[in-house]
């Protein structure tokens, strides 16, 4: 395997689904996810997905983010007979088409909504988020452990550890990653 290909395999690509749903169109399309779902699961490298639901009364729109193994593997995904097939069932659900960014890494954290946005250079990529986990990773034990002591967790390093990188991933990827990026797009995108 050249050293290409074992970066490739190593960072895995995830690809970003963004679908705006026709009004009172939303009990079909959770219809359709339950169809969809396991035909992607099932795909070769599939390692994970997410769906991130619309507010009621302040959004339409669904996102699904979608992990492989590798590029190819998300990709052969992406062009399967039956993922076609399915979206093409969909279409009549959606006010948009199936949008979508594939992207290798942790670039999906910087990646502005839409399908055609750029990603910047992996330095700054580097430097934003290790400027997030920094601060995440000092504080985030801080507040974790005595959580679990009250919570009556037996004071274990590995559950300790869990709990905490848990934590630290979900503000990441939920909380801080999102803001973070808008905060600093000007910087990341010149």
């Amino acid at each position: 395997m050249s050293a290409g290909a074992a970066e490739v395999v190593s960072q895995g690509a995830t690809v970003v689904i963004t679908h705006r749903v026709r009004e009172g169109k939303h009990a079909a399309y959770e219809t359709w996810l339950e169809e969809i779902a396991p035909a992607c699961k099932a795909s070769p490298g599939h390692l994970d997905w997410h769906i991130v639901r619309p507010v009621a009364g302040l959004t339409e729109t669904y996102t699904v983010i979608i992990r492989f193994d590798t590029t190819a593997s998300l990709r052969q995904w992406m062009e399967s007979p039956a993922r076609v097939r399915l979206i093409e069932k969909v279409r009549p659900l959606l006010v948009t088409g199936d949008d979508f960014f594939v992207s290798s890494g942790l670039d999906f954290w910087f990646t502005p909504g839409g399908a055609k946005a750029r990603v910047p250079v992996r330095w700054k990529q580097y430097l934003v988020t290790w400027s997030a986990i920094y601060p995440l990773g000092l504080g985030v034990p801080l507040v974790v452990r005595p959580v679990l002591r009250l919570l009556g967790a037996p004071d274990n390093h590995l559950l300790t550890s869990l709990a905490v990188t848990g934590t630290v991933v979900f503000l990441m990827v939920y909380v801080v990653m999102p803001r973070y990026t808008a905060l600093l797009k000007r910087w990341l995108f010149a």
